[in-house]
């Protein structure tokens, strides 16, 4: 599926259809550093990666930004986007992305035509603001090691949740500065720690992928725990 809703709860083949239609509707390829929208923009429809990486951010008037998270295929980028009136974020492709659009009606249709679906965006919605916990935790809490190697963590957990993951490896479109903005550090701090945990073992990053060589003990250092990402639902009975 490239909506991967799936992996928050049991879908019957027909759900999963009904979602394929749905994205197939409009579809846009647009490339890399590109904004979708920006914050003050009309809401008009959801959008959903299908392929590629992108990012919400906020920007300061003097130019400053703060990347809020990432998104990989599959994932929705605004789904409580018909709340507001006006977007109170950005959205940007960090690489080429093909992206869905959903406009409002079709959203609500297929949300009213299974109760699944609509749990399964409702669990969307909390990972949604559980990530951003996390990463205010990060930032508040965690040293400059753990706050990349959490990030790490995170990017792999969500890409091999969704079968984007070659055994220890994954793409990582990440610059260094993409990581600094994210993660409240200078560029420099960034290339600096990544040689400390590349010196340690811990990482690889080459050729725009990363590798893992050592998950758990990464996920130690972090103080990494998946519960936040909310996976042990998956195989729970959905509601009827």
């Amino acid at each position: 599926m490239s909506l991967h809703l799936s992996a928050f709860g049991k879908l019957s083949e027909a759900e999963r259809n009904l979602i394929e239609t749905v994205l197939k509707k409009r579809v846009r390829v647009l490339p890399a550093r590109y904004d979708v929208v920006r914050e003050g923009d009309e809401s008009r429809v959801v959008h959903v990666v299908l392929d590629g990486w992108a990012q919400r951010y906020k920007q300061l008037a003097d130019g400053r930004r703060q990347i809020l998270t990432f998104f990989v295929a599959g994932d929705l980028c605004d789904p409580n986007v018909f709340v507001p009136r006006t977007m109170d974020h950005s959205i940007s492709t960090i690489t080429p992305v093909r992206l869905a659009e959903i406009p409002k009606p079709d959203f609500r249709e297929m949300i009213q035509a299974s109760p699944n679906i609509a749990q399964a965006l409702w669990w969307i919605s909390l990972v949604t603001v559980a990530i951003q916990r996390e990463w205010t935790t990060s930032i508040g809490q965690r040293t400059a090691y753990e706050r990349i190697a959490h990030l790490f963590c995170e990017m792999f957990v969500r890409l091999r949740t969704v079968g984007l993951t070659q055994g220890a490896a994954c793409d990582f479109p990440l610059t260094q500065s993409d990581i600094a903005e994210a993660t409240g550090l200078t560029q420099v701090h960034v290339n600096r720690t990544i040689q400390e945990m590349r010196r340690d073992g811990l990482v690889e990053l080459r050729h725009r992928q990363l590798v893992l060589p050592d998950l758990d003990r990464l996920m130690s250092v972090a103080l990494f725990s998946a519960s936040y990402l909310h996976l042990d639902h998956i195989d729970k009975p959905m509601l009827a």
